[in-house]
């Protein structure tokens, strides 16, 4: 049985000499307490040297992901013929066992045996001192530590934070330089400017033209499309610009040249900072686009810095002004930054904007963080949250539509049609009473039954008008009470004589009780106006005696004075 072990300085090959000892676990470490007793237990079989620490780098790495190196391959296919291997990881026995068909053995006893052989390793390889043993194992963590932290210069993103910096001021200089060739050249040929609006095209045509009067024997076919090539040059024959000389144009030329030098070079470093940001951010690329996702970063100062930032931060970068002022003023906060640019947030309404940057920014924070601090170099978690983020679009935008044409929670209620229902009212009109015909027969009724009988008797007309008059009238003044009164009482006997059945003694018996009751009201009437009387003739009887009183009071105040005066005068 044989025993591989791993040495900063190369790999060991150890051959057990005693099994039998392997099977007692607990008192296999008592057998390493001496090198002599140790070299009974275990001998150097071979030794593979690292040449180098690249060499040995690369050993340590394909290790720690349980893979064999080539100088591994050749060492154990050379020592390792018909023998079983122990060793200190299964992954790695596995990986032996399936590419060398090398049998490998990984329990309790190889590991207590591991243990024996580490303390006892310099006594045990020849040529192996503890002082050089240190510095190897200190120099190749070193190197093992850097290369675990996989510092790439693909990897660096100072480089988009300069491009996209640089990207905008070319953009600002463009845009300026192409104005210019505009209200130059506009003094020569003002009616081009409204022909061809694109910038690029127009320093082309310029630059190609020069004089307007140039422009009818030109050809524009590689430049501009036929129907804006005609429009020009029918333009340049009528056209009402002043004439420039030969230097001007020469200057107006060279601006062109700047123009499109610039636009050549803004390509350039556009395509550019595309390639640096599908190598650096894949997955943040692939979200919210190439230009977005480097302004997030040079916003933001790293790729490390803005993994760090959670999705609401993310989701306002770029509107930290717009941030603070509706806190301080207390009004709504921004719903977007620069991610108002994407392509997803462009795609959505103006009222699921704030849903759909909400979502964006949370899938990039994912993004960002994947990009930053993951292995994977590919944008497969990108794509897949865009399509999540598209059908969530399409859902909301799609509720939003179902609402607006009709849906279940938008439809209007169909109600039944009611005739007794009012119109813009909920209540209903009280049905009309029809005409009550048994009241004719009836002899020997009472005024209040007469009087029942005429309100059911009153024509329909009448009692349509009253419901349909408003509820809310204005006050009745004491005129028109009177002329109810009377009205009433004509209504009451014109119903007696059409009955026939009302008497001239029933009439006497009323009109006798009616003054009794206006004799007691006044007799009322009378005995409280007396009682008032009375009660104003004790007030001021009252207050007659108050006066007397305070009368005498005044009296007996000169007396005193008088009184204390003329003691003073005797003293």
């Amino acid at each position: 049985m044989l025993v591989l072990f791993e040495t900063p300085a190369g790999f060991a090959l150890f051959k057990v000499l005693d099994e039998g000892k392997l099977s007692k676990v607990e008192d296999l470490s008592k057998e390493f307490a001496s090198s002599e007793s140790a070299r009974k237990v275990v001998k150097l079989k071979a030794f593979s040297k690292f040449e180098n620490t690249s060499e040995a780098l690369e050993a340590v790495t394909k290790l720690l992901d349980s893979s064999l190196s080539k100088g591994l391959r050749k060492f154990l296919r050379s020592h390792c013929d018909g023998e079983t291997l122990a060793v200190a990881d299964s992954k790695l026995g596995n990986a032996i066992k399936d590419k060398l068909k090398i049998e490998c053995v990984h329990n309790n006893a190889v590991m207590e045996l591991m243990r024996g052989l580490r303390s006892q390793l310099t006594e045990l390889i020849s040529g192996l001192a503890t002082q050089d043993l240190a510095p190897m194992s200190l120099g190749l963590s070193h190197s093992l530590s850097r290369y675990k932290l996989k510092f790439s210069p693909d990897k660096v993103d100072t480089m988009i934070i300069q491009a996209i910096g640089l990207l905008d001021d070319l953009d600002k200089e463009l845009n300026t330089y192409a104005m210019r060739v505009r209200e130059w050249y506009g003094w020569h040929f003002p009616e081009l400017a409204k022909i061809i609006q694109d910038n690029i095209l127009y320093a082309k045509a310029v630059k190609l033209m020069g004089s307007r009067d140039n422009a009818i024997k030109l050809d524009f076919s590689e430049i501009l499309p036929e129907e804006i090539e005609t429009e020009l040059k029918e333009a340049a024959m009528i056209s009402m610009g002043t004439e420039v000389s030969d230097v001007d144009l020469m200057n107006i030329k060279d601006l062109c040249d700047q123009v499109l030098s610039l636009s050549e070079y803004r390509a350039q470093l556009y395509d550019y900072l595309k390639s640096r940001m599908n190598t650096i951010a894949p997955n943040l690329t692939a979200l919210v686009g190439e230009l977005v996702g480097a302004r997030l970063i040079a916003h933001g100062g790293s790729l490390l810095n803005l993994a760090k930032q959670p999705g609401s931060t993310v989701q306002i970068l770029g509107a930290e002004k717009a941030l603070f002022r509706a806190l301080k003023t207390k009004h709504a906060t921004p719903k977007y930054g620069l991610l108002f640019h994407a392509s997803l947030v462009g795609q959505a309404s103006s009222k699921m904007k704030g849903k759909i940057s909400r979502s964006l920014a949370a899938k990039a924070a994912l993004a960002i963080r994947y990009d930053a601090l993951g292995e994977g170099q590919d944008n497969s978690m990108g794509l897949e949250n865009r399509l999540k983020l598209e059908a969530r679009l399409r859902n909301l935008e799609g509720r939003e539509l179902g609402r607006s044409a009709g849906s279940a929670k938008g439809k209007p209620k169909i109600e039944a049609y009611d005739k007794d229902r009012k119109k813009g009212a909920g209540a209903l009109l009280a049905a009309a009473k029809t005409y009550n015909p048994s009241a004719d027969s009836i002899l020997g009724q009472t005024l209040s039954s007469n009087a029942g009988t005429d309100e059911e008797m009153v024509p329909r007309q009448q009692k349509t008008d009253q419901a349909e008059e408003p509820a809310e009238e204005a006050p009745v003044t004491g005129e028109k009470k009177k002329e109810k009164k009377k009205k009433k009482k004509a209504s009451e006997e014109a119903a007696l004589m059409t009955n026939g059945n009302g008497s001239a003694a029933q009439l006497e018996a009323e009109e006798s009780v009616k003054k009794e009751k206006k004799k007691k009201r006044k007799d009322r009437a009378e005995n409280g106006d007396e009682q008032n009387d009375k009660k104003d003739v004790d007030v001021g009887e009252k207050k007659k005696k108050r006066k007397h009183g305070e009368q005498d009071e005044e009296t007996e105040m000169p007396n005193k004075k008088d009184k204390k005066k003329k003691k003073k005068s005797k003293d």
